[in-house]
């Protein structure tokens, strides 16, 4: 029998993540290509998400052609391109064990067809991994996180083309021949249910570009998912101890009310948001309910016998996940409330409290994701992005951000107690480390990290870094293995 553990394990990875399509900026710099995070367009949090998720072959074509930057603020991020040794070097100061980060494809590779990759990209990066790997830290790679080259859209399609499997495969083949050394863990795609509700940056699959979105939309999934076996092929041919995981923004989902028709409703936007992505590279192979679901809305993937046999030999080697907030479901939404939330709208829980931005706080569904995960696969998990958004302010030189910490710690007790039940948890890296471009929304108000980033939503200011008050809060929850919180 397995022996209770009552905290933290000793080489629990503490740590906090940014994205290069988010922070780095630089978008113009050595080489670079366009990539889809730099057609963003900043909205407020007022704005539906609607407007700002799904793009057309017009939205496109404009926002192309608009060549002032102001208007894109991924473009410029935070300028981690020039401050990356400041930022990781703070980062070793509050104890970081682990950092996340992710490459830009089209830094590497600027339409994404290329043989040769840019020299000047993965020198960049060679230099990123040394600061990290100097101060003791690991580095958490993700491979692409919302910023696939644009060539790849423009004149492929995006994943719904097949052939852009090939491409990715080259791109983290590369990724892997010249950092495996140092980099053990990886991500193959930032939250790849993202080709659910966040298609456009997460696929390249434009609305109203075909006959049948929704199909393209699964089509690109099946893509990724075949990409992300090939990869762990790659990766553990060239690292044998290498981990790939498997990513995706979890939507733990409750029945509004105790009705059947409700249960029956949550269980199955359980089934579509988070495990049909997860089944399907945690266990090798498409989940029981997915052909239903298929018939029912006029899908029909080619799947080849080759892609059910890579699949099935290349599972994915642990689950990681975004969690920020749960949701509710019911079969009748009339007269219910919505709110806001990381992709998606959804359903307002009337017992849970909300941030500004609408996305309700529930440190408990930690726990019972994570429970509910591992019963699952039984594999390792690793909370990847875990924050709250906020308007910080700066107050007699200080910034006072109580109420991160009041979210960080609770959510934090939780992840102890879900150890103690006996989940796998490898480790924790907050969203953000550092103040980046808001994912959603494109504005800098939005803040996550514990280090405050002068620029505001017009990209006016310093650039200058300044510690929070949750910098030395997250330093003695790490220097204490989470045993203060």
């Amino acid at each position: 029998m397995n022996d209770l553990k009552t905290s933290f394990p000793p080489d629990f990875l503490w740590g906090g993540a940014i994205a290069a399509c988010q922070a780095e900026g630089a978008y113009n710099v050595d080489g670079r290509g366009l990539a889809v995070s730099d057609v963003a367009l900043r909205y407020d949090k007022h704005s539906k998400h609607y407007d700002r998720k799904l793009m057309t072959p017009q939205k496109l074509a404009v926002a192309l052609k608009d060549d002032n930057d102001a208007h894109f603020p991924k473009r410029a991020g935070i300028d981690f391109y020039h401050h990356f040794k400041e930022d990781i070097a703070l980062c070793a100061e509050m104890g970081f064990k682990v950092f996340r980060f992710s490459i830009s494809w089209s830094r590497i590779f600027p339409t994404g067809i290329e043989d040769v990759p840019n020299q000047a990209g993965l020198e960049f990066y060679d230099k990123v991994i040394a600061e990290i790997v100097k101060y003791g830290m690991e580095p958490l790679v993700t491979i692409n996180h919302f910023d696939m080259p644009m060539y790849l859209v423009t004149e492929l399609g995006g994943w719904a083309n097949r052939a852009v499997i090939d491409h990715y495969v080259r791109y983290a083949s590369t990724l892997f021949e010249r950092y495996s050394k140092d980099v053990k863990y990886w991500i193959a795609f930032n939250e790849i249910n993202g080709a659910r509700f966040n298609v456009f940056y997460s696929t390249g699959v434009l609305e109203n570009a075909s006959d049948n979105y929704l199909q393209d939309c699964y089509q690109a999934a099946h893509h990724q998912f075949v990409a992300s076996a090939l990869a762990a092929q790659q990766l553990h041919e060239i690292r044998p101890d290498g981990m790939l995981g498997c990513m995706v923004a979890k939507f733990t989902t409750y029945p509004a009310t105790c009705r059947p028709e409700d249960a029956l409703e949550a269980q199955q936007n359980e089934q579509m948001d988070n495990y049909y992505f997860t089944d399907t590279l945690m266990r090798g192979a498409y989940p029981a309910y997915a052909p239903r679901f298929w018939a029912e809305n006029n899908i029909k993937l080619e799947i080849t016998k080759e892609d059910e046999k890579i699949l099935r030999e290349s599972p994915a080697d642990y689950l990681a996940f975004s969690y920020y907030m749960s949701s509710i479901s019911s079969k009748n939404k009339d007269n219910m409330e919505q709110t806001g939330g990381n992709l998606k709208q959804t359903l307002k829980n009337p017992y849970l409290e909300a941030s500004d931005w609408g996305w309700q706080i529930d440190p408990e569904g930690l726990r019972y994701t994570l429970n509910d995960m591992y019963n699952r696969y039984q594999k390792p998990l690793f909370i990847v992005e875990n924050g709250i958004g906020a308007e910080d302010k700066i107050i007699d030189g200080e910034i006072q951000d109580d109420y991160r910490i009041d979210y960080l710690a609770r959510h934090i007790a939780q992840m102890k107690e879900a150890i103690i039940d006996g989940v796998d948890l490898l480790g924790y890296t907050t969203w953000s480390a550092i103040d980046i471009v808001s994912s959603g929304t494109s504005e800098m108000a939005k803040r996550y990290g514990f280090i405050y980033v002068d620029l505001d939503d017009d990209g006016n200011g310093t650039l200058a870094r300044r510690k929070k008050k949750s910098f030395a809060w997250y330093q003695k929850v790490i220097a204490s293995n989470g045993a203060e919180l």
